[in-house]
């Protein structure tokens, strides 16, 4: 699979991309052991590289009372929703490694109303899913269920941050026609030996 292309646009090489790019890149590539094709194809354009990581990294990484395997879940829920076929593979690798099972990521991108998740994660994904394809018809009936689940404010606004920023991502890596790296139809999946 290798000799298809990663992007339809241009991708830099890593020796010619400003400093600050290069390393966080290669921090990722110490990390995971390879350069996840976002990180390099969006690249291709370094000042807008770097506001979105900083939200992706402000939304992911950052304090909040959802998990990091419940962050996962929504990006896959709404990115199947959204037909990006490079986010659902990439964080369903993601989401079966923070949730520590090889069937998840698979049972919530085809439909998470049928996954093995709870009653609190469907809800969750409810609301997600509708947010990223009727985003006009939210309202505060679609809160009330949230916050009977034990979702906070925060963590509702989390929800929803995560939602709308990674329908900006699955619209790009369509744009660009984003392939995923073959490592992550493995990951989470085998156990490392």
């Amino acid at each position: 699979m290798s000799e298809h292309p990663i992007s339809r646009y241009p991708v830099p090489k890593l020796e010619d991309l400003p400093k600050d790019i290069r390393e966080k890149i290669q921090q990722v590539q110490e990390k995971a052991g390879f350069i996840p094709n976002v990180f390099i194809t969006l690249a291709y354009r370094p000042e807008e590289f770097r506001a979105f990581f900083a939200y992706h990294d402000a939304l992911m990484l950052g304090e909040s009372g959802l998990t990091k395997a419940e962050k996962e879940m929504i990006v896959v829920a709404t990115s199947a929703a959204n037909d990006c076929h490079y986010c659902v593979i990439a964080h369903g690798a993601i989401l079966r490694v923070y949730a520590k099972n090889a069937q998840v990521a698979d049972q919530v991108a085809v439909n998470y109303r049928k996954a093995d998740i709870t009653e609190r994660h469907k809800a969750m994904l409810d609301f997600a899913v509708k947010l990223a394809l009727a985003p006009g018809q939210i309202g505060e009936a679609d809160l009330a269920v949230l916050k009977a689940h034990g979702f906070s404010e925060e963590d509702i606004w989390d929800i929803g941050g995560i939602t709308a920023f990674f329908a900006l991502s699955n619209r790009m890596a369509n744009l660009i026609d984003m392939r995923p790296n073959d490592e992550f139809y493995l990951l989470g999946r085998v156990p490392k030996g």
